[in-house]
């Protein structure tokens, strides 16, 4: 069943003052994503990936084509407050960015909180609602008397990163837009963040989408990859035939930057 299908989502920037010059961001994208599965939104800086992600969040609205969430357009069926409500509980983003997600004014684990109050059913009192925070930190390695009662400010970007990854984990939900999740992450963790992911998916039957630059790193968690460059999507399909019998130029140019690490870790 698909959990999210986009259809012909286009996205123009209209720039300058005086003179406006009209910027193709995203032009007729088309997939979908099922349940339970990965796909990956590869491409350089500047290709669309996240464009696209935030309109399907509700971020940024289209400047045309549909994005169907469970079979509702997330634009134009979504009218009320329970409604988006509803949506902002079943999806989820995690951003390459982790410091504009928060409010430099509100200790950190505000926005756990707010997690625990999009929650369906919530927790019987405060104290219970404070040890389902505090096993979310857990879950994605972080010591809460590190980061509790502190702000955004006082804390590394990498724990800002894991506690929004934390927040999924508190609010389960049906689909993750993922935008480089572990960038700011250390290497030791970032297995154990993926691995958290996965039992997500497992789990919830969640669906996932990752967004990033590394096709490698793609090729490893994804059941499905989509190339973009320039706005469009240049290739696609299952892993094996993306990374392994590429066809469109920039695909091959990007398998050919995959570090030897990834060659042979596929040959184990």
């Amino acid at each position: 069943m698909n959990r999210l299908v986009v259809r012909n989502l286009s996205k123009v920037f209209n720039v300058g003052f005086f003179s406006k010059k009209r910027i193709e961001a995203v032009r007729n994208v088309s997939f979908e994503i099922n349940e339970k599965e990965i796909i990956s939104l590869v491409g350089e800086s500047g290709s669309g990936k996240t464009t696209t992600a935030k309109m399907i969040l509700r971020l940024l609205p289209p400047t045309s084509g549909e994005i169907l969430f469970e079979g509702k357009d997330v634009w134009r069926d979504l009218s009320n407050k329970e409604q988006l409500k509803d949506f902002r509980r079943k999806v989820h983003a995690v951003f390459q960015d982790p410091f504009a997600s928060y409010n430099p004014f509100y200790p950190v684990e505000r926005t756990l909180w707010q997690a625990i109050g999009l929650l369906e059913r919530k927790p019987s009192n405060r104290k219970e609602a404070m040890e389902i925070i505090k096993d979310s930190l857990i879950k994605v390695g972080i010591d809460p008397k590190d980061v509790l009662g502190k702000y955004p400010h006082q804390i590394s970007g990498g724990q800002k990163q894991r506690i929004m990854i934390a927040r999924c984990w508190i609010l389960r939900p049906l689909l993750i837009v993922a935008d480089e999740p572990t960038s700011m992450i250390d290497a030791s963790c970032r297995g154990g963040i993926i691995k958290l992911l996965m039992e997500l998916r497992e789990e919830r039957g969640t669906s996932i989408i990752f967004i990033t630059h590394d096709l490698g790193l793609a090729y490893y968690v994804s059941d499905r990859i989509f190339v973009m460059k320039d706005g469009c999507i240049v290739e696609h399909g299952h892993t094996d035939k993306v990374v392994l019998e590429p066809t469109h130029n920039y695909a091959k140019t990007l398998v050919a930057s995959i570090p030897k690490l990834y060659r042979k870790l596929e040959d184990v």
